[in-house]
């Protein structure tokens, strides 16, 4: 059976999306993936699979856009 370990929940607050991150190993061996649950309403679900190297370049993308604006609070706030 494969291994699923839940390694944060949290929801997006924009579109009100609970986004899961998992860590999978498959029964079968090979590469833990992370597995990416985005439930949107109701009971439709996006699923990602994918492996540590697409992660990481992924990871960083999002580092590296969000770096310069998370000071800036989100639109119509002021940040002190």
């Amino acid at each position: 059976m494969d291994q699923i370990t839940s390694l944060t929940k949290f929801r997006n607050p924009y579109g009100n999306q609970e986004i899961e991150l998992q860590q999978v190993e498959y029964e079968a061996g090979g590469t833990p993936m992370m597995r990416l649950r985005i439930k949107e309403r109701g009971a439709r679900f996006t699923i990602f699979d994918v492996d540590p190297v697409t992660a990481q370049t992924w990871a960083q993308a999002m580092l590296d856009w969000a770096r310069p604006l998370a000071g800036q609070g989100a639109p119509g706030e002021r940040s002190e």
